[in-house]
């Protein structure tokens, strides 16, 4: 009867030490932590140093234009209509617009007009130089020309008023600039015109660009 007994001791030991191995090799699940998501890490924004949306889109749209402005006229720019030396300089591509506004009854005839070209990065300077030189050497003879202060467009800005001592009801502001790789000029000519106006419009033009 001991003898069964004891049996019976050793198995139950052998049961409790098997347990506490068991529980030692296989651990009950403790109660996990909250899994943190990562946080994402913020890509930096890279600007283009080149324009990147269809020159056309940068041109001015009538609802850009004062309400008494009419829309005369708006195409791209053929290569075969640029000169050598914009070919050189690497003219891609342009555009141009121009609006009026007519009052008969008071005589008046104003025009707007804007034009646009593309050329390669590397020669912006160069392309705003010739321009700019093109524009005071018209000052000649019976026409002078006065540079204006004006708030940068761009990268470079140039403006300047143009009158002619044998018609002096004609007047012609003009802003030339560069903004990446585009050159833009816009004139303001007839018998009633508005420097603020043009500034304005040339404003406009210049956040255009993307």
């Amino acid at each position: 009867m001991y003898t069964g007994y004891g049996i019976l001791s050793a198995v139950f030991a052998a049961v409790l030490i098997s347990a506490g191995c068991l529980s030692t090799i296989f651990p009950y699940p403790s109660a996990s932590e909250p899994t943190l998501s990562p946080v994402p890490t913020p890509v930096p924004t890279t600007i283009s140093p080149v324009s990147t949306v269809p020159v056309s889109q940068m041109a001015l749209q009538p609802s850009d234009m004062p309400t008494d402005y009419i829309l005369q006229d708006r195409s791209d720019i053929s290569y075969m209509e640029m000169d050598q030396i914009s070919r050189n300089l690497g003219w891609r591509a342009g555009y141009t617009v121009t609006y009026y506004r007519l009052n008969q009854q008071q005589y008046d005839m104003t025009s707007v007009s804007q034009v646009i070209d593309l050329y390669t990065l590397t020669n912006m300077n160069t392309v705003f130089n010739i321009q700019e030189d093109a524009a005071t050497a018209q000052g000649t003879g019976t026409t002078q020309v006065y540079e204006l202060p004006c708030p940068n467009m761009g990268d470079h800005t140039f403006a300047y008023r143009k009158t002619d001592s044998q018609n002096p009801l004609l007047t012609t502001y003009s802003i030339l600039f560069t903004k990446k790789d585009v050159y833009e000029e816009l004139n303001m000519s007839g018998t009633t015109t508005d420097f603020e106006t043009l500034k304005d419009l040339a404003q406009t033009a210049a956040g255009k660009i993307q």
